[in-house]
Parts: C-alpha cells; sequence; structure tokens
C-alpha cells in the first residue's frame, strides 16, 4: 500500500516521465539506481503507481483539470482506477487534498468521449475505429489499460520446457504454458530475474509470446542461412537459433552499436554457435551487398508506432503523431526494398511490426508487392498449422492483445519466385 514517502517518489518519477522523452523504463531504473534505500517491495509498488498513471494518463489529466500537479494525479488514480477509499488514504493527505480528493468520488465521466475515456490520443482512437469498427476499438482500448503478464520463452538449446516448469515450480505457483507457443510460459508482472539463476545461465529469456509465435513463422530448417534484418536486442535471432537446433548460420544485422554489444552478452549465455551478429551504418551498408541473393529466410521486422505493445509500454500512446506515422511507413518500405536484395529464388521475405494498424502493416505489404511482382504472398496459417501451432488468422499472422492475451503483432511471408 503506498504510503506519504511512495506516494511522494511516484510523483517525482511522473515528472521526469511525462515529458514523453526517452523511455519510462529507464528512466525508473535510473531513479532507482539513485534512491538505493528503496527495497524491492517499495520499487515494485512505486513502478505499479507509475505505469499504472501513465496506461491512464488522459482519463486523470481530464478529471484532474491539472497534468502538473503529479502527486493529484496518483490520488486520482489511487481512488478512480485503484478504488481506494478516502478514508484510507486520509492520513497521507492535508487537509486541501483530502476535500480535493472527497469531489473526485462525485466526478460523473460518463460524458467522457471514448477516447478520453481509454486514455488514446484521438488520431489513434480515430484510426482504431475506421479499421476495426468502435466495438472492437473499445475492447482493444480496453486491453491497453491492463497490464501484461511476464512472457518467457525456454531456451530448447539448453532445457526443455516441461523440465524448466519443475524447476520454477519450486520458487512460484503463477506459472501459465502458453497455449500457442511451444516454448513458452507466462509468470506473474513484475517478477526481477537480473539474479535468476536460470536467466543468467541462458535457459530462459524475456520475449512476448507474439514474437516467438514469429520466430515460428520465419520457419528455419537445419542448415538455411538466415537474415535477421533488423535485429534489435537479438531475441528472435536467438529464438530461431533453437528452433534451428544450433545448425545452419544466423546473421543478425542491427545499426545500434550498443544493442549488438548487448545481443553479444545473450549470446555468450545461450548455447548458440550459429548466429553472427554485426553492426552496418543502414540498411544500404555495403557488406551486405556480397550477400544477395543469398539467403532462405530474411526476417524485416521494421521500427514501428509500437501500437501492440501499449500494455507494456504505455508511454509510447503519447509519442507519436499522424505525422510520425508517414515518416514511418516510408521507412518501412524503404527496408523491404533493401531487405528483398537478400533473398534467393525460392526463399522468402518475412515482414513484420508490433502495430496494429493497417497503414503500417496490410497496406505496406500490398505496396510491395504492386512494386515487386517476382514474390508472391505465403498463407501464415498454413506454416503455423505445419509447426504445429493452434492458431488461425488468414493469410496474415495478426494478433490483438484482446483475443490472444499476446502483444498486437503483424507478419507477412512474402516467397521470391524468380
Amino acid at each position: 500500500m503506498l504510503n506519504l514517502n511512495l506516494m511522494q517518489h511516484c510523483a517525482n518519477i511522473l515528472g521526469e516521465v511525462l515529458d514523453f522523452h526517452g523511455p519510462a523504463d529507464m528512466k525508473l531504473s535510473n531513479y532507482f539506481r539513485e534512491h538505493g534505500e528503496l527495497g524491492q517491495k517499495d520499487r515494485g509498488e512505486i513502478a505499479e503507481c507509475v505505469y499504472g498513471v501513465i496506461r491512464r494518463f488522459r482519463f486523470l489529466k481530464k478529471i484532474n483539470g491539472d497534468e502538473n500537479n503529479y502527486k493529484k494525479l496518483v490520488i486520482a488514480w489511487l481512488i478512480k482506477i485503484e478504488g481506494r477509499s478516502i478514508r484510507d488514504l486520509e492520513h497521507e493527505l492535508s487537509k486541501e487534498e483530502v476535500e480535493w480528493a472527497k469531489s473526485l468520488k462525485s466526478k460523473d465521466t460518463e460524458e467522457y468521449t471514448w477516447p478520453e475515456k481509454l486514455s488514446l490520443p484521438d488520431w489513434l482512437w480515430d484510426l482504431l475505429v475506421e479499421q476495426y469498427g468502435i466495438d472492437e476499438a473499445i475492447l482493444l482500448g480496453r486491453s491497453f489499460l491492463e497490464p501484461a503478464k511476464l512472457d518467457i520463452r525456454v531456451n530448447t538449446i539448453k532445457i526443455s520446457r516441461d523440465d524448466l516448469v519443475n524447476e520454477l515450480a519450486k520458487d512460484t505457483t503463477d506459472i501459465e504454458v502458453m497455449i500457442y507457443s511451444p516454448s513458452g510460459i507466462r509468470i506473474a508482472r513484475g517478477t526481477s530475474l537480473s539474479r535468476n539463476r536460470l536467466f543468467l545461465e541462458g535457459k530462459i529469456e524475456v520475449q512476448d509470446e507474439s514474437s516467438q509465435i514469429l520466430s515460428f513463422l520465419v520457419d528455419a530448417k537445419r542448415g538455411m542461412m538466415v537474415a535477421d534484418f533488423c535485429a534489435g536486442a537479438g531475441g528472435k535471432s536467438l529464438a530461431i537459433g533453437a528452433i534451428m537446433k544450433n545448425t545452419g548460420r544466423i546473421y543478425a544485422y542491427d545499426i545500434s552499436e550498443k544493442r549488438i554489444i548487448n545481443l553479444g552478452k545473450r549470446l555468450k549465455k545461450s548455447g548458440l554457435s550459429n548466429l553472427f551478429a554485426q553492426k552496418i551504418k543502414n540498411e544500404k551498408d555495403a557488406k551486405l551487398k556480397k550477400l544477395h541473393g543469398k539467403f532462405d529466410r530474411v526476417l524485416a521486422d521494421v521500427p514501428c508506432s509500437g501500437t501492440g505493445t501499449f500494455r507494456r509500454n504505455p508511454d509510447l500512446k503519447w509519442k507519436n503523431s499522424i505525422q510520425d506515422l508517414d515518416e514511418l511507413n516510408l521507412k518501412q518500405l524503404a527496408i523491404l526494398e533493401e531487405a528483398k536484395k537478400l533473398v534467393k529464388k525460392e526463399g522468402r521475405l518475412i515482414y513484420s511490426t508490433c502495430s496494429l494498424l493497417k497503414r503500417e502493416n496490410g497496406l505496406i505489404v500490398e505496396s510491395f508487392l504492386e512494386k515487386n511482382k517476382n514474390f508472391k504472398l505465403i498463407s501464415a496459417n498454413d506454416i503455423l498449422i505445419k509447426n504445429q501451432i493452434p492458431l488461425s488468422t488468414g493469410i496474415f499472422l495478426e494478433l490483438t492483445p484482446h483475443k490472444q492475451k499476446t502483444d498486437g503483432f503483424f507478419a507477412a511471408v512474402l516467397e521470391r519466385t524468380d
């Protein structure tokens, strides 16, 4: 239960986070590093408060009337969202704050617009309604407000899922075996893994089920050449390497030196010897030219708006605009045009995003196919069935938090025909 001291810490962090410059999780980590006196339990409660306010920021700002009074945002979250009684909070608040809190109890929010109720920017709400219809847009918006559990990928190079579950069961009963990913489990959010023996030994990796499913959709076989064109932190590369049973070769490319170094650290404990991480300047880097037409599989998990990850990254809701989407669309197409050059005849190009928006997904694929008649769509369903993934979303892989309980995700498989 948040006391006055923890409420103040939460308000302090919100003062740094709500400018929406830089990742919220990084600012939270930096704050905790500077306040070593805070114990693990306190940090958990503060983080819950911070993310709770960010998730409901527009609604709380509306009801509060003053977005810059961070303590009032915390009080409003505790009363209107968490259902805390004023009596519980009275001894932590000033007389003026108690009177203000009482006024919150009777405030009618029924007249608020749906984007205000669901804490979404208007431009995004309009796109969701246009694409999904209002009823499903409401369900999606509500799913964004529910924090996600912690998704884990079992590194099957080192341990089976059954054995991993048996080991974890010694310490916790909150373990859920994933429905779709055969190498995934789900545990309680807020679980700290940084010092966990299983994590340190490389037996588990944090990875959302949607990304795990994508790794199977790549459908890489033993001995194949695979390129992860926008590897990022390398989670998908590591997952594909395990699926390939440590055979063949996987090249993980990224423009960030830091991410490539971090991937190197993860690679050391993974037990994989078939993965090679390389920094590139951009998607047109000269070192890629000698590999044109060499790969059986090329994964292009492109930069996107991140609308599918709002459960985990609620601050992203306020970091993009419709203009940013236009720029992202150009970038996405440009990456696809370069990634296609690496694909061999009868090889496959897999395009993916963690976005729910058609503008970043189906429309990008349509535009690409119009210009590239030597590529054809392959049904995602057929590949998933072949890999015994009990999931059916049509020719594309399309996942949403309110239906599959994963992050929102999209993928299309494109096969080169000449």
